[in-house]
């Protein structure tokens, strides 16, 4: 009780705060007119108040939605000059609107849904469970189901959504057998979704990647890039150790304390506990999951490769760095969602009636992801008509030739906190990465490598701790774990690898290789880890 007195308390002091300071700055600022068509706090340090104020009181009140519209209440009321009528038209118009008629945005949506109607056609199918006996009989330890999953995270590297939510639907049985907790889940999944994806040739991600990058091969530099992608790597190696060496810290220590004893969400919120119980179906096989997966992977892959134009004469390549995530994902999951109906009703698993009821059941699965995707699309909406790109695009202008030795760790830190106070990676590649081309291009190619990973991975360590990021949101789905249970345990894990990381980029910066700097960071992470353990040694 005194808890949530505590937390009420902050919540309400936190408002009282933003009710007199926010207005008071907006009305400050709004005395200096703006360019036409600007609002007068176009691109200063106002413009990144929101997405913090949002994550703030997430992070306070562990409470998402009322967080997210709060952040973007004060997004709109910067915007208009405190004007009701203004903040009003802008949330509505330059935002919800806004976001959900655009057709990238929409795709994701819809692919959300289909790939939640496929995971209830399994678990109805008997798939999901026949896949959990099988597995158990295979994989016999708490770690063993750890490893399996960042196995299964890192062979599927082509899209980080497809990532997340295929890992969790099939995984979710066997960690959940082998006590491993949902938020332990998520981390797992999250930290195999972006940091894979980012050191992928093949993955849309590298495609985002080799877009942004103007008079170079861009998929060329994203190859050399990889080895000093340090927080990617590191990430990977601490999933790994953690699992092995059996040692959590922080709030995950708690879930996973808990999940021991039987309790896997650790939470009164368990919004996700109904969807975790499984109807089996007695005529369920492993295949019954397998295969739809299996259909599912190609199916994307040759969605995304269709819509980069590979059909029309374009080679493999080309066709994956200009295709379209959102419209590759959904049609390949459209078909393979149709040929999966076919299958369970060729197999007689499921009736024709059984598989259309499952669409209505995979969107109330996904109602959460979809309603914090949009809260936070919106939000980032409000972010840029305030010109928090422009902002941090000078800012990085001004500073660059001062510290270049220093500059892969400080874009590092800066691609960190924009990606962290925005929740997108590829729109911190858009604004950083144009940058340090244009910095280094003529000057010194090795630095400049160096910085254009940095800030990939500045981008992927701040996407990884936002709340309001999309691919968070994802790996809380794909986990069915409670959204801001994910974020708090794994938030010190990410601050950790950011820190390690951090270091490692000023060494680079020095030495100019990646022979150096990335051992050194592994021992890093190895002897992090062991003073944990050795602390939770102590502590028992």
């Amino acid at each position: 009780m005194q808890k949530r007195r505590r937390r009420l308390w902050k919540a309400v002091v936190m408002a009282v705060v933003l009710a007199l300071v926010l207005p008071v700055a907006a009305f400050a600022a709004s005395e200096d007119a703006g360019a036409a068509g600007q609002p007068a706090l176009f691109a200063t340090f106002w413009a990144l108040v929101p997405p913090i104020v949002a994550i703030v009181l997430a992070l306070i009140t562990k409470e998402v939605y009322s967080s997210l519209f709060i952040g973007i209440l004060v997004g709109g009321i910067f915007y208009s000059g405190f004007s009701f009528e203004g903040t009003l038209n802008h949330i509505v118009e330059g935002g919800f609107v806004s976001v959900l008629s655009d057709s990238y945005n929409v795709g994701i949506i819809i692919f959300l849904v289909i790939l939640g109607a496929m995971v209830a056609m399994m678990n109805r199918a008997g798939g999901s469970a026949a896949f959990g006996r099988w597995a158990s009989k295979r994989i016999k330890s708490r770690i063993g189901a750890q490893l399996a999953t960042i196995v299964l995270g890192v062979l599927i590297f082509i899209d980080d959504y497809f990532n997340c939510l295929t890992v969790g639907s099939v995984m979710r049985p066997v960690t959940d057998k082998h006590q491993v907790s949902r938020a332990k889940l998520a981390y797992l999944i999250d930290a195999t979704a972006a940091p894979v994806c980012i050191i992928a040739p093949i993955s849309s991600w590298a495609a985002a990647v080799s877009g942004f990058v103007e008079g170079e091969d861009g998929l060329a530099l994203f190859i050399k890039a990889i080895p000093y992608n340090f927080y990617a790597l590191f990430t990977i190696l601490m999933m790994i150790l953690i699992a092995v060496m059996k040692v959590d810290y922080g709030p995950m220590a708690l879930h996973e304390a808990n999940a021991l004893k039987g309790d896997l969400f650790t939470t009164k919120n368990q919004v996700y506990k109904e969807a975790s119980v499984e109807g089996a179906n007695a005529k369920g096989r492993v295949i019954d999951l397998v295969l739809p997966i299996i259909v599912l992977i190609i199916c994307c892959i040759i969605g995304m490769i269709y819509s980069g134009g590979f059909f029309s004469g374009v080679d493999f390549v080309t066709a994956f760095s200009q295709s379209d995530a959102s419209v590759g994902l959904v049609l390949g999951s459209l078909v393979a969602f149709i040929i999966t109906i076919i299958y369970y009703m060729i197999r007689r698993v499921l009736s024709f009636s059984d598989c259309m009821s499952a669409l209505p059941e995979g969107f109330k699965a996904m109602v959460p992801a979809v309603l914090i995707l949009t809260m936070a699309w919106t939000l980032k909406a409000m972010t840029d008509s305030l010109g928090a790109a422009e902002f941090v695009e000078e800012a990085m202008k001004a500073s660059a030739q001062e510290f270049m030795m220093f500059l892969p760790a400080i874009i590092f830190l800066v691609g960190c906190g924009l990606a962290f106070a925005t929740g997108t990676s590829w729109g911190t590649f858009g604004i950083l990465i144009p940058i340090v081309v244009g910095v280094f291009e003529n000057s010194d190619p090795t630095l400049m490598v160096i910085s254009v990973s940095a800030c990939m991975a500045g981008a992927v360590c701040g996407d990884h701790c936002s709340p309001i990021s999309d691919t968070t949101i994802m790996a809380s789905a794909g986990a069915q774990c409670d959204h801001v249970n994910h974020v708090t345990t794994q938030l010190p894990y990410a601050i950790t690898i950011a820190a390690i990381s951090f270091v490692t980029y000023i060494i680079a910066g020095f030495v100019k290789t990646a022979f150096i700097a990335l051992p050194v960071g592994a021992l890093l992470v190895f002897g992090f880890l062991l003073l944990m353990k050795y602390m939770q040694k102590r502590k028992a």
